[in-house]
């Protein structure tokens, strides 16, 4: 253990000049939070790591495996494969035991949390706020985010490969970096997650109201499409369907799926569900009354966050909004939804539903948070008008009566 203690240290003044370069760049970026951040979430490694001594985790299974390859690139694959990759430099060259390696995947989660953070941030332009706190930072530290995002496995990965994607779409022409570096992440781990991404990009920027050359537009959704395509039969296979049969497949093997996830413990008999009712349990459940265990009585407190915030926008201006809306939001509503209603097919499982649902939940807060900021400009719009038509009033009255 003091291996990992003493990584954890190395990785926090590694973190250092990083965080220092954001700052320059975003001046309104607070180190003292990010670095608070980055103790709770290696607090939240710890968790893991002690939940692991005592029950099954996969992540013990991704360590021991990385090590038994006799070449680096003989786990290069998309899926637990590509996990393994990751692992063998550090378990077989640098000599990283499983409690290092659990931490350096928290370090990885970690950053997920600091582009989600700025993603949002600078897509703003007030702070929303709960109850008088700032609801952006709320988001950050919410717990069940960090404690699947904090342990050796696809988790950490594919939330940080979202996070970077998603930040680098926020300026394309400056942040080809972070575009590559999380498509890369998310096809390697998930590649529907990067296709709901793709189509989700595609819909935004010639939906959004941005005001941008057509052919820019043009240009964006055909490489959008470009890469759907490319990533296609990938995907269908890496899913286990037949690319010739597509739908019989994904109904065979959503039926098997959720047997699989049903026989797991604490089951859901989604299958028997409405469409409707298969995204509240997917988005909101467990609820306190149907909470697993210790975990589940946690979640069922950020669900009901969840439920309260999803209220907001229950809301007639909210249609309005969704139309001239920006193209980051439209492509977060897309992601969010497309990959929600995917999920739902397969998900049988109460436990697995709270893992993976955390990798996708801050597109649906962006989506609220930025309808809330609109909300806002408008009450102060519509204030700005009615002071200036009282002041033109005044003036005319005045001149009127020739004063």
């Amino acid at each position: 253990m003091l291996g990992a203690v003493l990584l954890v240290l190395f990785l926090f003044f590694l973190s250092q000049p990083i965080l220092g370069n954001l700052q320059r760049e975003h001046k309104w970026i607070k180190a003292g939070l990010l670095n608070q951040m980055y103790w709770y979430h290696m607090f939240f490694g710890l968790v893991y790591w002690t939940y692991s001594q005592f029950n099954r985790s996969d992540s013990i299974m991704y360590f021991r495996s990385a090590s038994h390859y006799r070449n680096w690139f003989d786990a290069f694959e998309p899926g637990t494969l590509f996990i393994e990759w990751v692992n063998y430099p550090f378990a077989k060259w640098l000599g990283f035991n499983y409690d290092m390696m659990m931490f350096f995947s928290t370090w990885v989660g970690f950053w997920g949390f600091v582009y989600f953070y700025l993603f949002m941030k600078e897509n703003l332009r007030f702070n929303p706020k709960f109850e008088g706190w700032d609801a952006i930072t709320i988001f950050m530290f919410l717990p069940n985010m960090h404690f699947w995002t904090a342990s050796l496995g696809k988790g950490a990965y594919i939330f940080a490969g979202l996070a970077f994607l998603t930040y680098g779409l926020s300026w394309p022409q400056k942040r080809i970096f972070h575009i590559a570096l999380g498509s890369f992440m998310c096809y390697m781990i998930r590649p529907h997650i990067l296709f709901a991404v793709l189509i989700g990009m595609g819909v935004g920027f010639v939906l959004g109201r941005e005001k941008v050359p057509l052919y820019q537009k043009y240009a964006v959704v055909i490489f959008a499409i470009g890469m759907s395509v490319y990533v296609y039969e990938d995907l269908l296979v890496f899913l286990g369907y037949d690319p010739n049969n597509v739908v019989a497949s994904f109904e065979e093997e959503s039926a098997l799926n959720q047997q699989r996830l049903q026989s797991a413990g604490s089951a859901v008999n989604m299958g028997s569900y409405s469409l409707p009712m298969k995204l509240f349990t997917f988005w909101f459940r467990p609820l306190f009354i149907d909470s697993p265990n210790v975990i589940g009585l946690v979640v069922s407190m950020e669900n009901a966050l969840y439920i309260y915030m999803f209220s907001k926008i229950i809301n007639k201006d909210f249609i309005k909004y969704i139309r001239i809306a920006p193209a980051m939001v439209k492509m977060s509503g897309v992601v969010f939804i497309s990959i929600s209603i995917s999920m739902t097919f397969v998900m049988a499982n109460l436990g697995i539903i709270i893992r993976q649902k955390s990798q996708i939940m801050y597109f649906m807060l962006f989506v609220i948070v930025a309808f809330m900021d609109w909300q806002k400009t408008n009450r102060i719009k519509r204030r700005g008008e009615i002071f200036n038509r009282i002041v033109e009033e005044e003036r005319r009255r005045l001149a009127e009566a020739g004063v």
